[in-house]
């Protein structure tokens, strides 16, 4: 799931008498390539531009530790879109922040200043300049349907990758099935197979989101996240909730992801919802339909419901 292109590819990036900023929720696989890299790793409050501004400045003030000398290099890292919380990089900010801080890649010089960010979908919906950011990585599992991940930057950063980095220099090649996924994926996407669907299926999905979350919203239920993200957590709280919630749905055919400890906070525990542009009206009405009657059952819509449901080509959508 590309989950080592961030862990293998971190230690190779950084070192000794270099700093990591790091997100507090971002994946754990960029936490044990931080963790791996032998660098010094700081923490900023999650998607607040403001902390990391913070954190940075003191970084830069104090240097490394005991001797105070210059940080070798500083890499920001971020995600797109965080997978438990639903929410959007505030990707414009925070690049706001790192360009005060002369955040730019030096060629030929060792002390540098970095940016890196997952997942492309963010930049594409907040229509961040792929310029601003040095480093990016994704992952060619979800939309694309395929495996692995990748990385993209400049011809000298991926000339370096190719010939230090172990994942790629010691692992087994990808398939010619799994190549040809991704690739046909991508012509899809920019539109190079000759149609708009593409367009479609983008436009189709942030259309499901937005819909899915609103009317989730007005039942009463907990959801993180932000419109336009196909990510959505059901809060449930409680762990007790979480087999009586999923097996719950299941008897109902509805097959949910439950996420509890130590994937989030022992009472953070959330159902997450994805949504795909594949996913029809009705697959979306039929899924409400259940998940509004086992909240019901299982006690989790902390919110008072609305008593009208939205309208829906001119018929009153109702869950009961």
């Amino acid at each position: 799931m590309g989950y080592v292109t961030n862990s293998a590819i971190l230690p190779v990036l950084m070192g000794k008498g270099c700093l990591i900023i790091s997100d507090s929720l971002n994946h754990n696989s960029i936490v044990n390539g931080a963790r791996g890299s032998g660098a010094t790793i700081r923490v900023f409050q999650h998607n607040i531009p403001s902390h990391l501004e913070e954190v940075l400045r003191e970084q830069i003030a104090d240097g490394q530790p005991r001797t105070h000398r210059p940080w070798k290099k500083i890499i920001v890292i971020v995600e797109g879109i965080y997978s438990m919380e639903g929410e959007l990089c505030k990707l414009p900010e925070i690049i706001a922040v790192c360009k005060k801080y002369k955040s730019v890649w030096e060629k030929g010089k060792e002390r540098g200043f970095h940016f890196t960010c997952s997942w492309i979908f963010a930049k594409e919906v907040l229509r961040v300049d792929t310029a601003d950011v040095d480093i990016m990585m994704g992952t060619f599992t979800k939309s694309f349907g395929s495996c692995g991940g990748y990385i993209a930057g400049s011809e000298e950063v991926i000339k370096y990758l190719k010939y230090t980095c172990p994942a790629h220099l010691y692992g087994t090649s990808i398939s010619p099935p799994a190549a040809q996924q991704i690739i046909s994926s991508i012509r899809v996407i920019l539109g190079d197979d000759g149609s708009n669907r593409g367009a479609q299926k983008l436009a189709k999905i942030r259309e499901n989101s937005n819909f899915f979350r609103s009317e989730l919203q007005k039942m009463g239920f907990e959801v993180l996240g932000d419109n336009d993200s196909p990510v959505m957590p059901i809060m449930l709280y409680n762990p007790a909730k979480i087999p009586a919630f999923s097996r719950e749905c299941l008897k109902h055919n509805v097959a949910v992801v439950t996420v509890a400890f130590p994937a989030t906070p022992l009472l953070l525990a959330r159902a997450r919802i994805c949504i795909s542009a594949s996913h029809s009206r009705e697959d979306l009405v039929k899924a409400l339909q259940v998940i509004s009657k086992v909240g019901d059952l299982v006690g989790i819509k902390y919110f008072p419901a609305e008593p009208l449901k939205q309208h829906q080509d001119g018929k009153a959508v109702k869950f009961d």
